[in-house]
């Protein structure tokens, strides 16, 4: 997505290290082998439409340009990982409507969590929210949401692949952490450190048709007309299908400046609604460039509910005028 200006932080250099076999895998700098003795492997068989791996992110490090990614949907991993026993922490897997099939080469337990999914462990059903058991290598199916985008699979001792910066995070636009998963890719599996939750059923979060965002004005709101600020407040706009992990495109009204010219660029934080030249609004998530060069005329205060956001739901902003 463009952000005004092409300002990214430089990539992270490794350290070299001595060769060792490496299992095979897709290239590319940041792919994950297993080094040493894992506690058990995940295979992917299916990675489906986009499948990453995520935990809750890696805050603390704007000020070298590096978001704070993560899950778009932080609720549906930590209840995912409480499930089969792991620390709210652990790194799981974030899978994008078309679903995933996996094997583990031990047994264990898993969960998935999100909106509703046709979930299969070889020939018989299972059930969303709840812990699973999974025989070693037996086919886990993930099927396709009926409902929503995005499906949450933690896995019992978490996915053990090497953090960077403190986070095991997939980012999509800085490029940190492992890649997106392809067909044939393992991924380390950790020891598991308790035992599945004992419940019976979870209830689960609906799908809003329509979603109803907190907005706070500002820091460039004086950069749009009066008759911008009370179109975005007062009108409905539509997720468009541009939409993934870096930012919401809205389609709507337009918002019409009242100041010419460019930006410096300057700081973006997660929820920021910039307006480009197009004067549709777009609101930043997880993997949100840090610096942009188009004004941002308000930042949502939570935009947890646009993670399964299909295109064409409803947004509306509410908040105070300034």
């Amino acid at each position: 997505m463009a952000t005004g200006r092409p300002h990214r932080p430089a990539p992270l250099r490794r350290t070299r290290r001595p060769a060792r076999p490496a299992h095979p895998r897709h290239p590319g700098p940041a792919g994950v082998r297993v080094t040493s003795a894992p506690a058990g492997t995940l295979t992917v068989l299916r990675a489906g439409a986009l499948t990453t791996v995520q935990d809750l992110g890696r805050p603390g490090w704007a000020h070298l340009g590096v978001p704070r990614s993560g899950a778009l949907d932080p609720g549906a991993l930590r209840l995912a990982n409480r499930l089969v026993g792991n620390p709210e922490t652990a790194a799981g897997l974030e899978i994008t409507l078309t679903g995933c099939e996996l094997t583990l080469s031990r047994a264990g337990t898993v969960a998935v969590t999100g909106p509703p999914a046709r979930v299969r462990v070889g020939n018989r059903p299972a059930d969303v929210d709840l812990p699973i058991a999974v025989p070693a290598g037996v086919r886990l199916r993930i099927g396709p949401v009926d409902q929503g985008v995005r499906s949450y699979l933690a896995v019992a001792g978490g996915l053990d692949v090497p953090p960077v910066l403190g986070s095991r995070a997939t980012d999509l636009l800085s490029g940190l952490g492992p890649p997106p998963l392809r067909d044939g890719d393992r991924l380390p599996l950790g020891t598991p450190v308790g035992g599945p939750a004992g419940v019976d059923v979870t209830l689960g979060r609906p799908v809003p048709e329509q979603l109803r965002l907190d907005l706070r004005l500002g820091p460039r709101e004086d950069w749009f007309t009066p008759q911008a600020v009370e179109r975005l407040l007062g009108t409905p706009y539509t997720v468009g299908v541009r939409s993934n992990r870096i930012g919401a495109r809205l389609t709507g009204a337009p918002l019409p400046r009242a100041v010419a010219g460019e930006l410096p660029s300057e700081p973006l934080v997660l929820g920021a609604v910039q307006v480009p030249a197009d004067g549709q609004p777009l609101i930043f998530l997880a993997d949100h460039p840090t610096t942009g060069g188009y004004p941002v005329i308000g930042v949502v205060t939570d935009v947890t509910g646009l993670a399964q956001a299909r295109p064409g739901t409803t947004v509306t902003f509410h908040g105070p005028q300034r």
